[in-house]
């Protein structure tokens, strides 16, 4: 069936939108390219300066404060099980990836998320780009990323943030908008300021909500380990990448028990320090 009116050049109109900004901002991508490197190159050496029975025993003790003895014990046992598959610097490169992306996320998601639950306008704003982000597919976010900051760990890093962001602004809006109409009355008839209000009252009650959206925002960044590996981002994502291509089942079965690993201690003990805030208020 011939369609009844031309095709809209959508692909044409994005390319020359994409060229345009590499060629018009190529000095503020460079930048930016080189600041993520600094960072996820120093995370990794951090984390590596440190002999990885002292690093599993201070995220155990990590795990124990924050959470509780069986998720101390999960991650003693589940760390142990890396190092001795031999995935413990894969490891160190997948979280070093994934705590830049969730550190972003975070700068950029909160602020973001507390303004347009302060302006209804803002929110009208956002809330349709959000809706964007989330059902377009992940891999779509690789392609301007490598033309924007070539191929390595940045793009990675760049897609992870854009995939992860999401859920702390949403839930950073929902968290601060369901704090009681009645106790922000209070606040308010006690003479205190927006900011006051906000940063004594609306935020600590909405801290629990915020801090589930972080926990969402890691699951997701995690979850972009093995696209980012495409670009080449290194980790594990790019072990498991490799047996795919390689169809080394038992492998890619040992890298991605690592990613599990992983996912689970930050998960575990992300959600269970949001129940710990909420039992405290």
């Amino acid at each position: 069936m011939e369609n009844l009116l031309p095709k809209l050049p959508v692909a044409d109109w994005i390319d020359t939108f994409v060229a345009w900004l590499t060629s018009t901002f190529e000095v503020a991508f460079d930048g930016i390219s080189e600041g993520l490197e600094v960072v996820v190159d120093s995370l990794v050496a951090v984390f590596a300066f440190i002999p990885s029975y002292i690093f599993i025993i201070l995220l155990t003790l990590i795990a124990w404060k924050l959470a509780n003895k069986k998720i101390a014990l999960f991650t003693l046992v589940g760390l142990f099980l890396v190092d001795n598959l031999g995935y413990w610097e894969p490891m160190l490169d997948t979280l070093a990836l994934v705590l830049s992306a969730v550190i972003i996320s975070i700068i950029i998601g909160v602020p973001l998320g507390i303004w347009a639950s302060q302006k209804n306008t803002v929110k009208q704003i956002v809330v349709p780009v959000l809706d964007f982000m989330q059902t377009m597919p992940a891999f779509v976010y690789l392609i301007p990323a490598i033309f924007f900051f070539n191929i390595g760990v940045v793009p990675g890093v760049v897609a992870s943030v854009i995939f992860s962001m999401p859920p702390t602004i949403r839930l950073t809006i929902l968290g601060v908008q369901q704090v009681p109409a009645d106790i922000t009355e209070a606040t308010e008839s006690f003479g205190s300021t927006t900011a006051q209000r906000l940063m004594k009252v609306q935020l600590p009650l909405a801290m629990p909500t915020i801090m589930a959206g972080i926990n969402q925002s890691i699951m997701l960044a995690l979850s972009m380990v093995v696209i980012a590996a495409m670009v080449g981002a290194p980790g594990l994502g790019a072990d498991v990448y490799r047996a795919v291509t390689q169809i080394q089942i038992g492998r890619g079965f040992e890298a991605g028990l690592a990613i599990v690993v992983v996912a689970i201690i930050l998960d575990r003990i992300t959600q269970n320090l949001g129940t710990k805030k909420r039992g405290g208020i």
